[in-house]
């Protein structure tokens, strides 16, 4: 072995300098940091129930209108599909995958650790054992919901956004947001809602039916809504990430 040999396998330099792997200065890890967050701190979130209008009784035929149905995450899950679709419009479909697995990964690492916090003996002075359990209490039902809606959900709307992709090109990229948001966001809320219904309380056909409607409608609206913002922020990470090259 060289003495070069010998100085990294120790962990050295040859002027005896301690050695590192280097940090990507992409912003791919920065981006994966917030979709991961954004699905742990949603699922946590969205074990809550929430009516609005909930005084009032709008029916359109067999539709219920108000109450409108919800969960305690419908305003921050949308961020998750938003930044999904930076990350396969800029860096494809396999880096998005892997973003994904990533994020498959720490929602069932989360409930573990919260099972297990939960199952752990209580101190004498510790009185808050109930609402812990009450709030982030592993019902499998929930965590199988958020799982089986994410993971198909995030894989169709990454998967629609790249074929689309390969036949606009650069063009069109509203069509591809748009059109991988519906996709995504029907099947993932439609098995989502179909599972996690009961866990939060909607038993009956009409409430289910008002759940995934306005889940979905909700979630697609503010991609519309966001979209001059996610524009803006694929336009920057595409001009400053040196591997990208557009055709």
């Amino acid at each position: 072995m060289t003495t070069t040999e010998s100085n990294a396998a120790s962990g050295g330099t040859e002027s005896g300098q301690a050695t590192f792997a280097h940090i990507s200065r992409g912003y791919y890890p920065t981006i994966v940091a917030l979709f991961v967050a954004t699905l742990l701190i949603s699922n946590v979130a969205a074990s809550k129930g929430v009516a609005f209008f909930a005084s009032s009784d709008v029916m359109l035929g067999p539709l219920q209108i108000l109450p409108i149905n919800t969960d305690g995450a419908f305003f921050l899950f949308p961020l998750a599909y938003i930044l999904g679709d930076v990350l396969s419009e800029v860096y494809g479909f396999k880096a998005a995958r892997r973003a994904i697995y990533l994020g498959f990964g720490s929602l069932i690492l989360t409930s573990l650790c919260f099972w297990i916090a939960i199952e752990l003996p209580a101190a004498s002075f510790y009185e808050n054992q109930e609402a812990l359990e009450t709030v982030v209490g592993v019902v499998p039902r929930l965590v199988l919901a958020g799982l089986a809606g994410f993971a198909v959900g995030q894989l169709l709307n990454s998967y629609v956004l790249v074929k689309i992709k390969e036949r606009t090109k650069e063009k069109h990229l509203w069509a591809r947001l748009i059109g991988s948001t519906v996709v995504g966001e029907f099947f993932d809320t439609l098995i989502f809602c179909a599972i996690a219904a009961g866990v939060i309380g909607i038993t009956t056909w009409t409430d289910f039916i008002n759940y995934v409607i306005v889940g979905f409608l909700w979630k697609t609206l503010v991609e519309v809504l966001v979209l001059p913002i996610t524009y803006r922020v694929i336009s920057y990470i595409k001009k400053r990430e040196p591997s990208y090259q557009s055709s």
